[in-house]
């Protein structure tokens, strides 16, 4: 748990970096890709992990900048990647210019418990997490190679003196 801001913004420049490399690998032919036909695309899904963190940071009473049209999803993979970097910037921002350390100890309503604004900044980064796992799975099926997040992708495990085991 955070105890004090620089704990959560440590956290957060780390995961935000991650999630960066993750958004720049995408292509533009890549945003369509679906799991199944009623799904989410590729493209939906990581715009929505991008335009969600003011949408996020306002609903527990951050003053933020919002996106607009956050329906329309670009069809640009650049636009996603360079959204998300100024959006995860802008949090802590945000973040450091509007609540304390004794803030995170605060109480709240959310997502119907009682969580401490500390839970809430962590819920934020698991989202993020979640989104980008997602991401991840769907940059496979369209054929590309995703950023190894926290091991490499099994191409690179060559390069460790790992073998692929057998299927």
């Amino acid at each position: 748990m955070y105890i004090t801001i620089a704990d959560f913004i440590r956290e957060w420049n780390r995961e935000a970096t991650l999630t960066q490399k993750v958004l720049d690998g995408l292509t533009d032919e890549s945003l369509g890709q679906k799991v199944y036909s009623e799904g989410r695309t590729l493209g939906r899904i990581a715009w929505h992990l991008t335009t969600n963190i003011p949408e996020y940071l306002a609903h527990f009473g951050l003053k933020t900048d919002k996106v607009k049209h956050t329906e329309e999803v670009p069809t640009s993979a650049k636009e996603i990647a360079d959204t998300f970097k100024e959006l995860s910037s802008a949090a802590t921002r945000v973040i450091e210019e509007q609540w304390t350390d004794e803030t995170l100890k605060e109480v709240r309503t959310a997502f119907g418990r009682e969580e401490s604004n500390a839970q809430i900044l962590m819920g934020l980064i698991k989202h993020i997490v979640h989104h980008r796992g997602q991401v991840t799975i769907l940059m496979r099926q369209a054929g590309i190679k995703p950023f190894g997040v926290y091991g490499p992708p099994k191409e690179d495990w060559i390069h460790l003196g790992v073998e692929n085991p057998p299927l």
